[in-house]
């Protein structure tokens, strides 16, 4: 069971993976072996599922970013669709969705004749059948994040499940 002092280590490694065990230790109020302990058995418990840095795309030579729904034949295995457009490079995020749609792709690219390129290899995939792509103008938030702290705008603890002012009672 992930307890409020596990939730307040997610937190500031979620906010900068890079902090030091021992500035940990101090925001939670144990000791560094204690936190070091904790953060391995969040590891093992796959909780954490690893440290990676966050690259600005545009610095890096993939400014343009997209969002494609894909749509597949019934009846062809979806799982064996989604891990081929997983595959294709440019691909972020592969979600197998409800609805008129089979699979929504968030996509990142040099510019539009990459997409196209991309475009074309998921066209190429046997068993899709059809694909719409919507390009991003501009990125107002974009964070791998979850809320785990409590909601400051509606005074939830996210957590329990309850108010701020149900706990006082």
């Amino acid at each position: 069971m992930i307890d409020k002092i596990d939730m307040t280590i997610l937190s500031i490694l979620q906010d900068q993976g890079r902090t030091s065990n021992a500035d940990i230790a101090r925001a939670v109020g144990m000791a560094p072996s204690a936190v070091l302990e904790r953060m391995r058995k969040l590891e093992r418990k796959g909780v954490i599922r690893g440290f990676e840095a966050v690259l600005r795309p545009k610095d890096v030579g993939f400014a343009l970013t997209a969002f494609t729904f894909v749509r597949a034949d019934e009846g062809v295995g979806s799982t064996d669709i989604g891990k081929a457009l997983s595959r294709v490079p440019g691909v972020l995020e592969t979600h197998y969705t409800a609805g008129q749609d089979s699979y929504l792709l968030k996509v990142r690219a040099r510019d539009t004749e990459h997409l196209q390129l991309i475009l074309q290899e998921f066209g190429a995939i046997p068993g899709v059948r059809d694909t719409r792509t919507t390009v991003v103008l501009t990125t107002l938030k974009e964070s791998r994040s979850l809320p785990l702290a409590d909601d400051a705008a509606t005074g939830r603890q996210e957590q329990r499940g309850t108010t701020k002012e149900q706990s006082k009672e």
